[in-house]
């Protein structure tokens, strides 16, 4: 059967749970891609996927199926990968947070690296939200964690945003795709050893949830 070997890992109560878990994931680059692959090949098939971007050679470093999607739609191109994900190309802004509907999730993945739309899906949905920090610029993926935002270190992204949620006086906290590695350059350099594992981190700890 095609989920034999992970129904013996997760067991066949948890592995319903798996099935019948409904997620949210914001941005199928290059951490959201290989996030995505994992979710589909590990049994979840209500997966709503939101990017609004189209792969370029740039992207063919990092990103699932982007070398063969040249200019195409990441959602559509995907679509046609895991054609049980429903899709929406929709440019993920604060407006656009303000007036989608969360709750029928649960859980939301944030693979997205735009600060004010972050902090605003961050103010919104917090508490299932599971959210990807610093992945670029580094070389080692066995520093990759999962910690809670207010822990992490030595990322400036997480700092940043850190900052700019204390300006708002926000309390809450969620878990962290991050790095304990420091950025080995300055220019947006990736790799991806470190991005994919980011991917893979978030679905691990995506499955892990809604599992119990």
């Amino acid at each position: 059967m095609k989920h034999s070997r992970t129904k013996l890992v997760f067991g066949e109560e948890t592995f319903e749970k798996l099935q019948n878990g409904k997620i949210l994931l914001l941005g199928v680059g290059g951490v959201g891609s290989f996030c995505l692959d994992c979710l589909y090949r590990s049994g979840v098939r209500d997966i709503t996927i939101v990017d609004f971007d189209r792969y370029d050679l740039s992207n063919q470093n990092r990103q699932m199926h982007s070398e063969a999607h040249e200019g195409e739609l990441k959602v559509d191109a995907l679509k046609s990968h895991y054609p049980e994900v429903i899709t929406i190309s929709e440019k993920i802004t604060p407006e656009w947070v303000e007036a989608f509907d969360f709750e029928p999730y649960d859980l939301v993945l944030d693979a997205i690296d735009d600060l004010r739309a972050k902090i605003a899906v961050i103010e919104k949905c917090y508490p299932k939200l599971i959210s990807a920090v610093g992945s670029a610029k580094r070389l080692d993926p066995t520093k990759v964690e999962i910690r809670p935002l207010k822990k992490t270190e030595g990322d400036p992204f997480a700092s940043k945003l850190r900052y700019e949620l204390r300006k708002r006086n926000f309390k809450g906290d969620f878990p962290c795709i991050c790095s304990s590695e420091l950025p080995c350059i300055k220019e947006k350099g990736s790799f991806v050893g470190v991005t994919g594992t980011f991917g893979l981190a978030m679905c691990s700890l995506a499955l892990r949830r809604l599992g119990d």
